[in-house]
């Protein structure tokens, strides 16, 4: 059974690097791109037809709009983002179960929603600020500080990567004194001495901090849709501000339906390329070079997000 499952892991990882070299490599990317654009226009002429559906009182018109919210959400993920570079790269640089990831991923994107309502409420109530205020200051600011906070995760990524190829070249152990015998025992626990010889591949790819989940979600969460923006705005001064927040965060739940897909990608992806590697100098090595090139590879993609922005 475990040889299945690893056979269809390994089937997996090679399937999504396929596709990844595809997007990257060749002219996927372009055409998804394009793809995304085309749907998102057509999502933005169904919300403006929605919204004069639901400020005329039709029948039905709530639910509609709601669905074309996340429709626009959905399209908008599929294209160039942020959100899934992070989600995507920590799930391979880092061992992160499915159900956590795909959670991160789910809680992001609500969270950038929580963010358009936020800045939206606040600038019209509080600051009166204009449409074009409000954009520009996420187009500008907020962008430049989510970008410049997933490429110093990146960066920290890389960092720990180096590390664990650092500590892999050291020695083992040292207990000051000869000793003939193996170290076999249950949680890499020597049963003869009693001391642990260097963390499991487990001990040192683990991430269960509330710490990294939150530096996650809230460098995703600084830049809101510019999207959600616009919808916000527009339901505030037709007066239909329920419908306009409802709207934000089926947005955020169109853009989790590709985040968590991305999410499950990276987890597949890393257990395929790694679950064949035994314990030992040798895996955790391998574990650090993936979360090197991993970490490199988000504070890169950020940078050019982040120099596009300023």
């Amino acid at each position: 059974m475990q040889r299945w499952v690893l056979s269809l892991s390994i089937i997996a990882a090679l399937v999504i690097a396929a596709l990844a070299a595809w997007l990257w490599l060749g002219n996927g990317s372009d055409q998804l791109a394009r793809w995304a654009a085309d749907g998102q226009r057509e999502a933005q002429t169904a919300l403006a037809r929605g919204l004069r559906a639901l400020r005329a009182g039709e029948p039905g018109a709530l639910i509609a709009l709601l669905s074309m919210c996340f429709a626009y959400g959905f399209f908008h993920a599929v294209g160039p983002g942020h959100g899934k570079i992070l989600i995507g790269g920590y799930g391979v640089a880092r061992q992160v179960s499915m159900v956590r990831l795909s959670v991160l991923a789910l809680v992001s994107s609500l969270a950038q929603a929580a963010t358009a309502v936020i800045l939206v409420y606040s600038g019209v109530l509080l600051f009166n600020w204009s449409r074009e205020r409000m954009e520009g200051l996420a187009d500008t600011l907020l962008a430049a500080l989510s970008y410049g906070a997933i490429a110093l995760i990146g960066a920290w990524l890389a960092f720990r990567g180096l590390r664990t190829l650092w500590r892999s070249f050291r020695p083992t152990h040292d207990h000051h004194h000869t000793h003939d015998h193996d170290h076999i025992g249950h949680g890499h626990v020597c049963d003869t001495c009693g001391h642990s010889h260097g963390p499991s591949i487990e001990e040192v790819a683990k991430v269960s901090s509330l710490r990294d989940a939150l530096v996650l979600i809230g460098a995703i969460a600084i830049r809101p849709c510019t999207g959600a923006l616009f919808l916000l705005i527009l339901t505030w001064r037709m007066d239909i501000q329920v419908a306009g927040i409802l709207g934000a965060f089926a947005m955020g739940l169109g853009t989790a339906s590709v985040t968590v897909v991305v999410a499950l990608m990276a987890v597949v992806f890393r257990s395929g390329a790694l679950e064949a590697l035994s314990e030992g100098q040798t895996a955790r090595r391998a574990l650090g070079t993936v979360e090197l090139i991993a970490g490199v590879v988000i504070a890169m993609l950020a940078l050019q997000l982040l120099m596009r922005a300023l």
